[in-house]
């Protein structure tokens, strides 16, 4: 066999790592006197909602993204500590900077995730699961933040696998154990399957992977479009996604949620003029790489419904703005108001043009 042959047959490996409770884990290793407290990260008041929270919090039924009211009802000892964005780039910068050590195909999701694939590491032997456990111990000497793992032989398993046996934990699914992984997995733990499409399998008795296989291709997609498809490979542990280092961002926002609900359009208006310098401030690092192609704003009204209006609009100014506020039914009084840009790469931008002088040559 050639090397070519040699190298599409290899199995990846890929490893999911995810720092547990991050924000709240930061503040705590900041100030230690919280470790056996209660301890969330977010915004507090009335309209206040939770970043994440400790596992000490967690045991009071406190999750993340709940609002802080309702946290506060479930733990009365809850302490709410205001979000530090720049400290936990820092420190995101820093846990970065290990996973460098050891494969430069790194795709981060968020500040505390991301996916390694050190098919072609060579340390420890190229085990995926001994590399694994130098990074979650590297990391943890570095910063003193604790790490889950999870180790497979593609993006979905591993994600799965490194919520195992968090908090602090490793969990590996080895090639020769998928089929009997799989089989016995939650359809819950598929991505996409949510509050949704989980009523609906279960209504066809459908509540493992193994249920799930039991389904056609076709039959999937007749019962869940372009989902049925995900369905169909990832009950059988398949997915051929890359760990992209290059993954590109697709939009820009800025968003406040209004401590009362307001109506009006010139009150509306002037909270724009408030959020609008926020956007351009996310704007100016992206502006090299980014081109805007669209603008939208983002209006949640008093009953929690939400209508977005966005226009084909390279020029994000605050006229722009206020136009496509004008074409909101304003009926109702607003709770969060947002704003927004959507992008397309540079390298996409030189495509598109060097296509439109090609078609007017």
């Amino acid at each position: 066999m050639n090397d070519d042959f040699n190298q599409k047959i290899k199995q990846r490996k890929i490893i999911h790592i995810d720092l547990d409770c991050f924000y709240a884990a930061v503040e705590i290793r900041d100030n230690p006197d919280l470790a056996d407290k209660p301890v969330a990260v977010g915004f507090d008041g009335v309209r206040g909602v939770l970043c994440t929270c400790n596992y000490v919090a967690r045991s009071y039924g406190v999750r993340s993204a709940m609002a802080s009211k309702i946290a506060r009802e479930k733990c009365h000892d809850l302490v709410i500590l205001p979000v530090n964005m720049l400290k936990y780039k820092n420190v995101s910068k820093q846990i970065h900077t290990i996973f460098h050590e050891f494969t430069d195909l790194i795709e981060p999701i968020a500040l505390d995730e991301a996916y390694l694939d050190v098919t072609d590491c060579d340390l420890y032997d190229n085990s995926a699961t001994l590399i694994a456990r130098a990074i979650r111990y590297q990391v943890f000497s570095a910063t003193g933040l604790t790490a889950s793992a999870g180790v497979a032989g593609n993006k979905f398993l591993a994600k799965v696998a490194s919520g195992i046996n968090k908090p602090d934990g490793l969990y590996a699914i080895p090639p020769y154990d998928v089929d009997n992984f799989i089989k016995k997995l939650p359809v819950s733990k598929i991505w996409g399957v949510g509050k949704v499409t989980l009523p609906k399998l279960e209504k066809l008795n459908i509540q493992t992977c193994l249920d799930l296989q039991q389904l056609s291709l076709k039959q999937l997609i007749d019962n869940f479009g372009k989902l049925g498809v995900r369905l169909y490979y990832f009950s059988r542990g398949i997915d051929n996604s890359e760990v992209r280092s290059d993954r590109e961002r697709k939009s820009v926002s800025v968003e406040i949620t209004f401590l009362e609900d307001i109506s009006g359009i010139h009150n509306l208006i002037e909270k724009l003029r408030d959020l609008f310098p926020k956007l351009e401030e996310r704007l100016l690092p992206i502006r090299q790489k980014y081109q805007i192609k669209g603008l939208y704003l983002k209006i949640k009204f008093s009953d929690y419904k939400i209508q977005t209006v966005a226009i084909a609009n390279n020029a994000p100014n605050l006229g722009n703005y206020i136009r496509l506020l004008e074409k909101i039914n304003l009926g109702k009084s607003i709770r969060l108001l947002g704003m927004g840009v959507t992008l397309y790469s540079q390298l996409e931008s030189d495509y598109m043009q060097q296509n439109l002088f090609e078609n007017l040559s």
